[in-house]
Parts: structure tokens; C-alpha cells; sequence
């Protein structure tokens, strides 16, 4: 295995509306719009899921979980939308959210990602003519008072990899791969006192809000690692669940959040096969304190400040990034061999994309981490590929204008607009064109159809071509009527089983979806 994986993304949105302060009202109406607009009223099966399962081996107590712990009750989640492309809109507590549907590359997460916000934002049109009120949706994380949402993360992994070992090893990346995944965020801490931050910039929207190392939860004491053990795949696998990235707009921060994560994974499963000492390396590099890190390094915008190691060195969030690239490349060298220069024969040309933008990146956060204020506002380079750079420019260039703050009601306005998904009022979309794009218009399109690539494509395909024979769907199975009534399921845990080289010819040959599980195996 290599970068190429199965992972996806989930974006929760901010929701507002001037005639409405109740976001879960909001949200519902968003979704119903969406359900309007899809194939089918197919709602979502939660049987498989179990969200209290806990990587570090047990089982939290159902009467032990806060209620917004239990995502697979389905009063929770009463409006759920499988989408055209295979993936799921629905309510998250008092947002909506939009899951990316399965795919295997860092570049199709983006084209998907991208074509979830047009999804939404079609919804929020739809929802406003049929309410009458304007619905507005923001691809934000925070509100600077105190609330917070994510952009999660999951990515699969072999199960045979010690998850403490793999705990460590990402405490370690996350809070250091803020540097180049930043969004960039006007004003600093959470604001839980009398709804107020403290004046500033920082590199992150998220890092301010988590107050633990590990945990199961998402929405109080967030953890850096969170351990949620739903894999939605088969036993040999488990899904890495992460919540502690930024809702990215730009393309190469998102595409290094998800391609660096998942190499980073591969070092975790094939490091002991390769002969590197991964327990030698962390207990190199560890963090003391990796909470207070992960907050200063998204307060420090010098790039430079550093910070204790378990080993009683200090170290920066630059220097280890290289850390974990130096490793990363002693394992492909030891697994894949190398070229004539020492290059690792990197096994696929996401993998080699992934390497190469990194390097890129990690050498312009050492030029940015040397260069003045002053140098900085002109380096149209480096900040068409790091968010948290260009949003500073254009804030920072707007706070000299005015002879301002950083607690300027103006800044804030136009920290949330960079996130406004309404391309006419979203100052993002005018800047776009000074950000380096990976995916096209053209590839964000072709994402409002499934990925072949994944199971996702039979979900659609199912849902498209048998609307009325489906009665749920979900991430690893579809649920079907028979004629005397009963369901029958057909298993899709195994993720490679069911692209649509595989499947196409059972759809092509079935009238019925009862027929289409019978060829495939599905169970009554």
C-alpha cells in the first residue's frame, strides 16, 4: 500500500440565515432541499455503525455516552441524502454536513470535496426560494465565540499496526502539519469568556479548541487522536478517524493534509517490515506537551518557536515535518529501492505527486519563516499554496489600509467571507485564481458522479437505477425489499469487490435490485 487508499472527508458547514438564529432549523431545511433534488427518498442505514467502539480495545458504555456520541441513532439523523455521487448529506447536531464518498487519492478527495460544496450550496438556493429566507453556508470551522465544527478526516489502515504506535506517530504530525494545512483564523483562543478572543492571526481554525491528546469524543475535550473504531470495511482493516484538520478552499494544503496523513500512515505499517526503528525514532522526536504545541505553532506565525521533546531536545513544527519526511524516505528506500541519485522507486505516480509538492512546500515555509512582514506581503509564491499565508495577506493588507486592529470588526467580516460558499459574495472565489490549482473546473464536475473506483459507484448506481426497491444505504451495505417483504443485504464491507469493473455486468444483466444481490451475493 502506498498513499493510494480509500479515504474521504466530511465537512460540516456554518448556517445562517437573517431571518432565523436556529442553525438546526436551518439545517434540516438545507437537507430536505438536497433530498428534494436526489435520486431517491433512500434513508441511511445505520446498523453497521457502532461509534462507542474504541480503538484502544473496549467498548464505551452506551449509558456512559453523551448523546451527540450516539451518530448511529437515527433520531439524531432523521434527514439523510445519499447523493448522486455516492456520497451523504445530512445533520450533524446544529450543522449540515456533507461526507465525500470513498475514493483512493489525495487528488480525488479534493475533486469530491469541491463538488460537495456545490451540492450544498445548490441546496441552500433550493431551500431559500421554498422557505422564503435566505440561507447562507460557510466553509468554516469556528465562530469566535466559543463553537466550533470540523472537516474530519478517514483514512484506511491495516489493522495489524498497534494503534498506540500509530496514536503517537500522528500526535506527533498533527500538530505539526498545520504549517502548510492552515486556513487561516482572525483572533486567537476559544472564546468561551464573555464571547471574546484575544486580537491576533493564527495559522489554524481548529487548533484552539482541542484540550487532549486522546479520546473517543469529538465535540468536548477534543482530542488530537481520536479513537472512534468504526471501519466500515472488512477485519483486516480499521479506519483512522481524524478530526483535527481546518476546512481547507485552497488545493494544495487539502491535498497535502490528506496525501502527507496517509504517507504517514504507510511509515506506521511498514516501518518494522523495512527494519526502521519507529519506537527509536518517536522517542526522538515525541512531544512534551503536544496540546500546547499544537495551539502555539498555529499562534506563532514566525514559523520559528520551539518546543520540547520527550528526549529533551527542542525542535520546530518545520523541523518535524523533515523528520518524518527523512523517515519516510529511509522506509520506500528499504521497501521500493532506489535510482541511480538515491530517489526511492516510489510505487505510483499519486505517491511520487505527494513527495514532490511536500518538498515544494516544506522549502518555501523556510524561505516564508526568514522573510519580513514586508516580504511576506509580496510573496505571491509561497501563498498560492499556503492558505493561512495568502488569507494573511489580504487581512494584513487591509488592516495597514484602514490603520487598524486585529479585532476590527471589518477583519472578521472578511475572514468569514473568505469561507462563504456563495461564489458571488465569497472573497475566496475572487482570489482563486492567485492559488496553484490541482483539480480543474471540469474535475469538480465529473465529481457530482461517483468514483469507479470505489463501492461508491454501485451505491449510486443502485440508488439511480432501482429507486424504489431500495430501503437504505450506507458506507458498507445496501438494503433491499423483496417481493414477500422481507430485506435482504448485500455486504459491501470488502471495498475492492464492487467498482464498477467488477459490477457492471451484474447491473447489466439485473431488472430488479433483488436480482442485481443475488448475482452479487447479497443475504435475505
Amino acid at each position: 500500500m502506498s498513499v493510494v487508499r480509500l479515504m474521504g472527508i466530511e465537512t460540516e458547514y456554518a448556517i445562517a440565515s437573517e431571518s432565523s438564529n436556529n442553525p438546526i432549523a436551518l439545517s434540516y431545511e438545507l437537507v430536505e432541499a438536497a433530498a428534494s433534488a436526489a435520486p431517491a427518498p433512500v434513508r441511511w442505514d445505520y446498523r453497521p455503525e457502532d461509534p462507542v467502539n474504541d480503538a484502544r480495545g473496549y467498548h464505551l458504555p452506551r449509558a456512559s455516552a453523551r448523546p451527540d456520541m450516539l451518530t448511529d441513532s437515527p433520531e439524531l439523523r432523521t434527514t439523510n441524502v445519499v447523493a448522486g455521487n455516492g456520497g451523504r448529506i445530512y445533520v450533524d447536531h446544529a450543522h449540515p454536513e456533507y461526507s465525500s464518498p470513498e475514493v483512493k487519492s489525495p487528488r480525488q478527495v479534493i475533486a469530491y470535496d469541491r463538488a460537495g460544496d456545490l451540492l450544498m450550496q445548490e441546496a441552500a438556493e433550493n431551500a431559500s426560494r421554498a422557505t422564503g429566507h435566505r440561507i447562507s453556508i460557510y466553509r468554516n470551522n469556528t465562530d469566535g465565540k466559543g463553537s466550533s465544527w470540523g472537516a474530519h478526516e478517514s483514512y484506511q489502515m491495516r489493522r495489524s499496526v498497534d494503534f498506540m504506535t500509530v496514536a503517537g506517530l500522528m500526535e506527533l504530525h498533527f500538530a505539526t502539519r498545520q504549517i502548510y494545512t492552515g486556513a487561516g483564523r482572525v483572533g486567537l483562543g476559544e472564546g468561551t469568556e464573555r464571547g471574546e478572543v484575544t486580537p491576533g492571526y493564527q495559522l489554524s481554525q481548529r487548533a484552539d479548541y482541542f484540550h487532549a491528546r486522546i479520546g473517543l469524543q469529538t465535540t468536548f475535550d477534543r482530542p488530537i487522536v481520536n479513537t472512534r473504531d468504526e471501519s466500515h470495511s472488512t477485519a483486516e482493516f480499521r479506519r483512522l478517524h481524524v478530526i483535527v484538520g481546518d476546512a481547507n478552499r485552497m488545493d494544495v494544503p487539502e491535498f497535502l493534509k490528506m496525501g502527507v496523513t496517509s504517507l504517514v500512515i504507510w511509515l506506521a505499517e511498514n516501518a518494522e517490515s523495512a527494519g526502521f526503528d519507529l519506537n527509536g525514532f518517536m522517542a526522538a522526536h515525541a512531544l512534551k506537551d503536544p496540546v500546547a504545541a499544537l495551539q502555539g505553532i498555529s499562534h506563532d506565525l514566525t514559523l520559528g518557536a520551539e518546543w520540547d521533546t520527550e528526549s529533551g531536545a527542542k525542535t520546530t513544527a518545520w523541523q518535524t515535518q523533515v523528520a518524518l519526511r527523512s523517515a519516510i524516505y529511509e522506509v520506500a528506500a528499504a521497501v521500493f529501492g532506489t535510482d541511480s541519485t538515491g530517489e526511492p522507486l516510489w510505487p505510483d505516480a499519486p505517491t511520487r505527486e505527494v513527495i514532490q509538492i511536500w518538498g515544494e512546500v516544506l522549502a518555501l515555509l523556510a524561505r516564508v519563516r526568514h522573510e519580513s512582514d514586508e516580504e511576506r506581503l509580496s510573496d505571491t509564491d509561497a501563498a498560492s499554496n499556503l492558505e493561512w499565508l495568502l488569507k494573511w495577506q489580504i487581512l494584513e493588507g487591509l488592516r495597514r489600509r484602514k490603520k487598524t486592529q486585529w479585532d476590527a470588526p471589518l477583519l472578521k467580516a472578511v475572514d468569514l467571507r473568505w469561507a462563504d460558499c456563495n461564489p458571488a459574495a465569497s472573497v475566496f472565489t475572487k482570489l482563486r485564481s492567485r492559488t496553484r490549482r490541482l483539480v480543474s473546473d471540469e474535475d469538480i464536475l465529473a465529481a457530482r458522479r461517483a468514483p469507479e473506483n470505489t463501492r461508491a459507484w454501485l451505491r449510486a448506481q443502485m440508488i439511480r437505477e432501482f429507486p424504489g426497491d431500495i430501503v437504505a444505504a450506507g458506507w458498507k451495505q445496501i438494503a433491499v425489499r423483496t417481493q414477500d417483504g422481507s430485506i435482504a443485504t448485500l455486504d459491501m464491507s470488502d471495498s475492492e469487490r464492487f467498482t464498477r469493473e467488477r459490477v457492471s455486468d451484474a447491473l447489466d444483466e439485473a431488472s430488479t435490485a433483488m436480482e442485481v444481490l443475488r448475482l452479487l451475493g447479497g443475504k435475505q
